[in-house]
């Protein structure tokens, strides 16, 4: 975060406690923009029109209940990592919003400038470690649901090695794999089908190989 600039969307009806807010990031002397917004609506409204790293959100803001701030921004926001900021007596209301997707919280009055880096810092590389994580179970889930699995007991004819499909039709082995799962085929032909179909090709082509192809 030392190299590069910070955008923080504050969301903060306290004039005091923003400007608070303002000088414990201006002493860390980090590179930052911070935007304040006083209510909920136009702190949605910036957020449509801005990009942010992190949001700083009182859950005490005139045009929204507590909790419902939270939601709205998660819904509009998924990915953004949001800290709570909540009085002394709201602490348990901080807790449920970790529990519905923020990513931590702070007591006004009891946070200076190194614990309020350090949440932030935090937050952030939490939030992109769980949308990383959010990615690879979605593209996992998505390798898995293309692959195809053969399973119990599957019925070859001894003779022609045709396979019985569930709908009681003889099918060629390949045709069968081909339609089952994610295989398909390249045709050639072994040592001994050349040598039994085609005797006089067969010291052409696989001369003495045949040995190396059994071990």
């Amino acid at each position: 975060m030392q190299n590069a600039v910070l955008k923080i969307l504050l969301i903060e009806d306290s004039a005091q406690d923003a400007q608070l807010v303002r000088e414990m990031l201006d002493d860390r002397g980090d590179n930052f923009v911070l935007k304040r917004s006083d209510r909920l609506s136009s702190g949605l409204r910036l957020l449509e029109e801005d990009s942010f790293d992190v949001v700083l959100l009182d859950l005490g803001l005139p045009d929204s209940n507590g909790i419902d701030a939270l939601t709205n921004i998660r819904n509009q926001a998924p990915a953004l990592p949001i800290i709570v900021l909540t009085g002394l007596s709201d602490e348990t209301l901080a807790v449920k919003a970790i529990s519905l997707g923020a990513q931590d919280y702070l007591v006004k009055g009891n946070f200076d400038a190194d614990s309020l880096y350090r949440t932030i810092s935090y937050s952030i590389e939490r939030q992109r470690l769980e949308t990383d994580r959010e990615r690879l179970i979605l593209e996992l889930q998505e390798a898995l649901s293309k692959v195809k699995q053969l399973s119990g007991l599957l019925p070859i004819c001894a003779s022609c090695k045709k396979i019985r499909d569930d709908k009681g039709y003889w099918t060629q082995v390949e045709v069968y794999m081909r339609e089952h799962t994610e295989i398909d085929f390249t045709h050639t032909i072994c040592p001994e089908c050349t040598k039994k179909l085609y005797p006089e090709y067969y010291e052409a082509i696989w001369g003495g190989k045949e040995k190396k192809t059994d071990q």
